[in-house]
């Protein structure tokens, strides 16, 4: 889950992890010596720079090279450096100083930035592409150490006791931290570790507040109108006045730490009416790292970690954690899961989905297919069972074309869009009809695409209003009779029926199929001819709808 970090408008540090400043000295071929200021840092990245002021192009976090050519006051030079957020500083020897100056050397002791100094022989770009290649190699040990960690956090999650075994292998993974899963109101459910002083679990407590505020408290001082609640409100029992929205954190690039101590990395506190709460906070207090983590699924849990260090790769293994306990706390709909694996078995030994759907203790089912916005097609199990359980349905699925789709008992009117994804809603049905619901299901999701909707619902069923006056034989005999010319072609029935759901909009209908727009006038104007029929004839679109509804 993504960091509710300060203001987006500060600079952040790149995606890679840092190098040590340690590791670069190392490098012996580089022949680099540390000559002031502390014996390491963290560098972001590499920047040559011969002004006398390099502070306005600097972003924070770099080793600064120079070999100082405009360098006439060191004192001011270190200073402005310093403020600028840089991690060290590099000084060529030649060609125009035989030596580091002294006054630059005192300078950056007076300051504390490490100084280095480059021999002759070295030169910036060598350096340069010494730290690009030790960072390289520091991303690739983080991706490997997440995906062992995501393996051995999966293995928990099938133990027989999942949480309290996600717990242990999240503090394993992260270098013997204390987590803790705690309930809506702030009680300890589950923890594992290590515990960290009673200062830092009272931080942490707090922090956990920011990202599972408490509920507003219901007032009584206006009268809502009848058969509403009040505004801002909700029912429930009274809950302290939630804790004032912490401070933004300095940036990585800000060397300056703060008089009053830290405070949790949160966004900016926003006015009333758009204020939003984090998916995740993050703070350090009496030496301990603390980050706190909402769950999904409508309990309100909240993960809560306390570690002594933090790494790069911490909060990707965190958010693994995340998800997999956020499917675990989640209430399934419907029966246990020895009912489930019942209905499983059933159904893989022949049974009907009619027969089975019993086991699964619902009546109707509403099916919904859902597509992730701008993200590229492909199964991605953890983001699908994430989806599942913001839905408040285990049962999930996700194709290899990148569609997920989710099936929810009962009548599901109450779902919500999902930020991240488009989803198309069938009307609920019973468990024979499931196979038609998918297809609706589908065809929602299209219209949804095509329409730029979030979410989009498939309308009542066929049998209802005017098409009631029928019978399905008869209506799906008429159907046959009628679209007979092109019942063959899947091709042809789909556009016709999608150009048909989007008002004969070419564009929409080429979004919704993904295929040209010439492609959709083409086999809009095979079925007229196929089907001997004006197709610009309001009463024709409206019986070849009805047809179309029914083949």
């Amino acid at each position: 889950m993504p960091d509710a970090l300060a203001s987006s408008s500060a600079p952040s540090a790149p995606p890679t992890p840092p190098v040590s400043l340690a590791a670069l000295l190392a490098r012996e071929e580089l022949g680099l010596r540390r000559i002031a200021g502390p014996e390491d840092a963290d560098l972001h990245w590499v920047h040559t720079s011969e002004m006398d002021d390099p502070y306005p192009y600097l972003l924070g976090g770099e080793l600064l090279l120079t070999a100082g050519v405009q360098l006439t006051d060191p004192d001011h030079y270190v200073s402005r450096v310093v403020a600028a957020g840089a991690a060290a500083l590099g000084f060529g020897v030649a060609p125009v100083y035989d030596t580091v100056p002294s006054a630059l050397v005192a300078a950056c002791e007076r300051y504390g930035l490490p100084l280095v100094e480059v021999p002759p022989p070295t030169t910036f770009t060598a350096i340069a592409r010494a730290v690009w290649r030790l960072m390289a190699e520091a991303r690739h040990r983080e991706l490997r150490r997440v995906a062992q960690a995501q393996q051995g956090l999966a293995t928990a999650a099938a133990r027989p006791d999942p949480v309290p075994a996600v717990l242990r292998q999240l503090t394993a993974r992260l270098d013997g931290a204390w987590a803790v899963l705690l309930s809506a109101e702030g009680a300890p459910l589950a923890t594992a570790g290590r515990p960290p002083s009673p200062d830092a679990h009272e931080a942490l407590a707090r922090l956990a507040r920011v990202v599972n505020p408490p509920q507003p408290v219901p007032t009584t001082s206006e009268p809502a109108a009848p058969g509403t609640a009040p505004t801002g409100t909700t029912t429930g029992t009274t809950t302290p006045p939630p804790t004032p929205a912490p401070t933004p954190a300095p940036t990585p690039a800000s060397r300056t730490a703060s008089a009053t101590g830290p405070t949790p990395r949160t966004a900016p506190t926003p006015t009333p009416a758009t204020r939003t709460t984090p998916a995740s906070a993050t703070d350090t207090a009496c030496g301990s790292h603390l980050a706190a983590y909402a769950l999904a699924g409508g309990q309100r849990l909240v993960l809560g970690v306390a570690s002594d260090r933090r790494e790069a790769g911490d909060h990707t293994i965190a958010g693994v954690a995340v998800v997999l306990l956020s499917l675990l706390t989640t209430p399934h709909q419907g029966a246990a899961e020895s009912a489930r694996a019942a209905a499983l078995v059933r159904l893989l030994l022949g049974a009907d989905a009619a027969e089975v759907a019993p086991l699964l203790g619902a009546d109707g089912w509403t099916v919904v297919h859902a597509r992730p916005v701008g993200a590229p097609a492909g199964p991605d199990p953890l983001a699908a069972a994430a989806l599942g359980a913001a839905l408040g349905s285990a049962l999930v699925d996700a194709t290899e074309e990148g569609v997920v789709r989710v099936l929810l008992a009962g009548d599901a009117r109450d779902i919500e869009p999902q930020p991240g994804w488009t989803l198309g809603v069938s009307s609920p049905v019973p468990a024979s009809d499931l196979p038609a619901a998918d297809i609706r299901a589908e065809r929602a999701v299209r219209r949804a695409e095509a329409t730029r909707s979030p979410l989009v619902r498939d309308r009542a069923e066929a049998g209802e209003g005017l098409a009631s006056l029928i019978t399905p034989d008869e209506a799906r005999a008429h159907a046959r009779v009628q679209l007979a010319p092109i019942a063959d072609s899947p091709a042809l029935t789909s556009t016709l029926r999608t150009w048909l759901s989007l008002h004969g909009s070419w564009d929409r209908t080429a979004v919704a199929l993904d295929v040209h727009r010439n492609t959709v006038r083409q086999r809009i104007a095979r079925c007229a001819t196929l089907l001997d029929a004006d197709l610009d004839d309001a009463d024709v679109r409206m019986d070849l709808w009805f047809a179309l509804r029914w083949l």
